[in-house]
C-alpha cells in the first residue's frame, strides 16, 4: 500500500529547506507527497516557535490536521517540538513529536508509528519525484547560532553553529538544477557565520564557488546581518545570477535597545551599509525585520526606530511585536511595554511599512526585470512570479510561463498588485 503524506511548514526559510529535505527522504522511502486537503495518511507540521503567536498557530494546525476526514497520523516537528515537546505530547491530536535533532530520523520514526495503523510494504514503494516540480529550492548551508541575542529562542532549538561542507552543497545545488529548479536560496540560522567551523572558507568564498561550479540560473541569500556584508561579498553581486535582494534585519534603531538585544551593530553601521549597497546597486531591494515593544523601549526609543525607518528606502518591512520567549535573557528584563501601547506602536510601524512597500514598487515602474514565473496560469490567464529583486509580479500570457525565467517590463501598480508585460 502506498502511503501519502502532507507537510505543512511554518516560519522561516530554514524551515522550508528542512521541509524540502523531509519531502525528498519520504519520497525515497515510497511515500507520495500530497496536499493537506487531499486526505493524506500522515500530516507533518514543521513548527516555528519564534513568538507565542507561532506556538498557537502550530497547536491550531495540529488540531486541525487530526480533524480531517482521513484521520491521519499527525506528527509535530520543528522548533516548537524541540523547545517544548511535553506540551505537544499532551495534545490528543498529536501521534509523534520529533524535534529538530530528530528530523534526520523522522522517516524511520514515522514508519514505526504507521506500522500499528496502516499496512506498509517497503517493497511496494514507487518513488514519485513530482514534488520537485518547483521553481525555487531552499538549500540549508548552516544551522545553529552562537550569538545568543537576548530575545531569541532559536539558539536553544537549533543548537550551536554547524556548517555544511562546500562539496556537499555544490553537489546538492547541481542536483537541484538538474531536477529543474531555476533558483536556489541559501538559508541558515546565521548565514554570515558560514564556514567558521571549516577550513579556508566563509560565506563569500562559498557564494563565489557556487557561481563558478554550478549552472543554477539564480542564486539568492536569505538573511545577512549588516556587519557581515564585507566589500568582497558585495563584489559578487556584479554577477547577474546573484539576485539583487538584501534582507538585513534591523530589529531596532535605538542604540539602547540594540544593546539590550545584544545585537552586534549600531544604527550608524546599519545606515552606512544600506547606503553602500544602494550606491552600488541602485535598483536592489532592501528588506528588513523590526521588533516593536521590546522591554525598555520607551517613546524615545520607539520614535528613534520609526524615524530611522522612514529615512531608509526599504522595499519591505516585516514588523513583529516583541514576544516573551522562555529561557531567554529578555524574559527577565524590566520595562515591559503595555499591550495597548505595543499595539498602537505596531499599527504605526505597519502603516509605515505599507507606505515603504508601495513607494518602492511605484519607483520600479518602467524597469525591465528578470522574473521567475512560479505559479501556473489561473483561470483568468494570469501568471505570478518573483523578480530578481524579490517583487511579486503578475502578467497575462497565452504561453505557458511556468518555471521559466523571462524579462518583464513593470507597467502598473494598483491596489497592491504589481503587473508587468512579459518580454519573451
Amino acid at each position: 500500500m502506498e502511503l501519502t503524506i502532507a507537510i505543512e511548514t511554518h516560519g522561516c526559510k530554514l524551515n522550508q529547506a528542512d521541509s524540502e529535505e523531509m519531502a525528498r527522504r519520504f519520497n525515497d522511502e515510497g511515500y507520495r507527497l500530497v496536499d493537506v486537503d487531499d486526505g493524506p495518511d500522515v500530516i507533518v507540521v514543521n513548527s516555528c516557535t519564534v513568538t507565542h503567536v507561532a506556538d498557537a498557530k502550530a497547536r491550531h494546525a495540529l488540531r486541525a490536521a487530526k480533524r480531517r476526514k482521513s484521520n491521519p497520523i499527525v506528527i509535530a516537528t520543528g522548533c516548537y517540538a524541540e523547545r517544548d515537546p511535553r506540551t505537544l505530547l499532551k495534545m490528543a491530536s498529536v501521534d509523534l513529536v520529533a524535534g529538530n535533532r530528530e528530523k534526520g530520523e523522522l522517516v524511520e520514526l514515522t514508519k514505526l508509528v504507521t506500522a500499528g495503523r496502516l499496512s506498509y510494504n517497503k517493497s511496494e514503494k514507487r518513488p514519485d519525484h513530482s514534488f520537485r516540480i518547483r521553481s525555487k529550492a531552499m538549500i540549508k548551508i548552516q544551522e545553529g547560532c552562537n550569538q545568543i541575542c537576548s530575545f531569541c529562542i532559536i539558539p536553544r532549538v537549533r543548537g550551536r553553529e554547524r556548517s555544511v561542507p562546500v562539496g556537499l552543497l555544490i553537489k546538492e545545488i547541481q542536483s537541484r538544477s538538474s531536477e529543474g529548479f531555476r533558483e536556489v536560496v541559501l538559508t541558515g540560522t546565521q548565514l554570515g557565520s558560514y564556514g567558521f567551523d571549516l577550513e579556508n572558507v566563509d560565506l563569500t568564498r562559498l557564494v563565489a564557488l557556487i557561481l563558478e561550479k554550478t549552472s543554477i540560473e539564480r542564486l539568492r541569500l536569505s538573511s545577512v546581518q549588516p556587519q557581515e556584508f564585507t566589500p568582497n561579498l558585495l563584489d559578487l553581486w556584479g554577477n547577474p545570477r546573484l539576485c539583487p535582494h538584501f534582507h538585513i534585519p534591523l530589529q531596532s534603531a535605538s542604540p539602547a535597545v540594540l544593546a539590550k538585544m545584544r545585537r552586534r551593530y549600531s544604527p550608524g553601521l546599519f545606515s552606512a551599509k544600506v547606503q553602500e549597497i544602494q550606491d552600488r546597486f541602485p535598483e536592489a531591494a532592501i528588506t528588513t525585520d523590526v521588533i516593536v515593544g521590546f522591554p525598555g523601549e520607551g517613546n524615545l526609543e520607539y520614535e528613534q526606530t520609526l524615524e530611522f525607518c522612514s529615512r531608509v528606502d526599504f522595499a519591505d518591512m516585516h514588523v513583529f511585536p516583541y514576544s516573551v520567549r522562555p529561557r531567554t535573557t529578555a524574559a527577565h528584563l524590566f520595562g515591559k511595554v503595555h499591550p495597548i501601547e505595543k499595539k498602537e506602536r505596531m499599527n504605526r510601524m505597519l502603516a509605515l511599512s505599507i507606505i515603504k512597500s508601495n513607494a518602492f514598487r511605484k519607483r520600479s515602474l518602467g524597469q525591465t526585470r528578470s522574473v521567475l514565473w512560479e505559479a501556473t496560469k489561473t483561470k483568468d490567464g494570469i501568471f505570478s512570479g518573483l523578480t530578481d529583486n524579490y517583487l511579486r509580479v503578475h502578467t497575462r500570457s497565452q504561453k505557458d510561463l511556468t518555471n521559466r525565467i523571462t524579462l518583464a517590463r513593470l507597467t502598473s501598480f494598483q491596489n497592491g498588485i504589481l503587473t508587468g508585460e512579459n518580454i519573451v
